[in-house]
Order: structure tokens, then C-alpha cells, then sequence
């Protein structure tokens, strides 16, 4: 298996490199799957009825949303954990703490070890588009395979890459984060705090 990603050259509007073309990416998103059918494809790897295995499925889903509102940082199982947070303003008087502070409610998902290996792993194949639509580069995994999951200990691996295809294109941008200011883990505050603001 492998992640697709686009690079499309696009005129950037903004910032440092406004008025220029770059090559921005994106990951290719597959078709959503709906819960009837991960009900369907579990039920025939584990050899249970679709009726057992959406009635598991349904009591699982309704014990991890009771304990994660009780606080507690609950297991899924094969995937990691979840945990609810906040986001919230800090005040230096007890007496100007209320619950107005709370700027966001949260879900804090951490993936299990196996599913961060699984993930940097799996390889990467980019196919660049030009500005015109048309196809001018193909590149597969050549990068340190880093996985961020919002704590911060984001891991590598190496990778041998192969580039086949012409010589336009390529990713000339920057990288742009997909958690800035770092992320949270379980029962720890998360990165950058705007404005004051902590996050538990």
C-alpha cells in the first residue's frame, strides 16, 4: 500500500511568496467509509455474524464515550487512545476563574506504537501538476518518514526512494504543519498557548 499525495503549482495570494507559482501538497483523499461497511469487513476477518459485531461495536463506542467523559484516557483497541481537553484562557486571580475562560472543548486522539509504525512504513508516491493541469513529475518516498501525532516525538525511519518521470516540477514550497505549536498527550499540556491560553 501507499499514500498518494498531489503537488499542484498554484499563484500563492499571500505572504513572503505572493505573486509567485509554488508547488503546494496535498494528500489524495479515498472514498469516506461509512460504519455498515468496517462493521462488514471486521465481521468477515473475525468470522462473527455482522449482528454480533455491530452490537460489540456499539457497546464499545458507548463505554469509551462514558469513560472519556468521566476523564478518563480510554483504550482503542489497536489504534491508541482518546482522551477529552480543553483550551482555555489563564487568569492570575482566583477570583476572575469561570468557566467563559474555556475557549475549546477537545478530543485528544494518540495513536498506538503499531499504528505509527504502520504509518511510517508506508511509502509516498507524489504526482505533481503544473498550473496547466498536466502531469509533469512522479517522486516516491524518499523522506525520513517522520510521524507527528501532536506529542511532539515524532519518529524516523529512512527510506530508499526511486524518481522516475521528467525533470519539471517538483516541491519548491515550504512545508506547511499540520499541528502548529505542537499538540497534547495524555494527562500533559500541549505546545504554543496564544494569547494565554493553556491546554490540558
Amino acid at each position: 500500500m501507499a499514500l498518494k499525495v498531489k503537488a499542484k503549482e498554484r499563484m500563492q495570494k499571500v505572504g513572503k511568496y505572493a505573486g509567485t507559482y509554488r508547488y503546494v501538497m496535498l494528500a489524495e483523499l479515498y472514498n469516506s467509509l461509512n460504519q455498515e461497511k468496517v462493521i462488514r469487513e471486521a465481521a468477515l476477518r473475525s468470522g462473527v455474524s455482522e449482528g454480533v459485531m455491530h452490537a460489540c461495536w456499539d457497546a464499545a463506542g458507548e463505554v469509551i464515550k462514558a469513560w472519556a467523559t468521566e476523564g478518563h484516557s480510554v483504550a482503542l483497541p489497536g489504534l491508541g487512545t482518546m482522551r477529552f481537553s480543553l483550551s482555555a484562557k489563564s487568569v492570575a486571580d482566583v477570583n476572575d476563574v469561570k468557566t467563559s475562560l474555556i475557549r475549546t472543548r477537545r478530543i485528544v486522539f494518540t495513536p498506538a506504537q503499531e499504528v505509527k509504525d504502520e504509518l511510517k512504513n508506508t511509502s509516498i508516491i507524489i504526482t505533481c501538476y503544473d498550473r496547466n493541469g498536466d502531469i509533469v513529475k512522479r517522486v516516491t518516498s524518499a523522506d525520513e518518514g517522520i510521524v507527528e501525532d501532536g506529542s511532539g516525538d515524532g519518529q524516523q525511519t529512512g527510506g530508499n526512494g526511486e524518481q522516475t518521470g521528467g525533470d519539471n516540477g517538483g516541491n519548491s514550497g515550504g512545508e506547511t504543519p499540520v499541528n502548529p505549536g505542537g499538540g497534547e498527550t495524555p494527562g500533559g499540556g500541549g505546545g504554543g498557548n496564544p494569547e494565554g491560553d493553556d491546554e490540558n
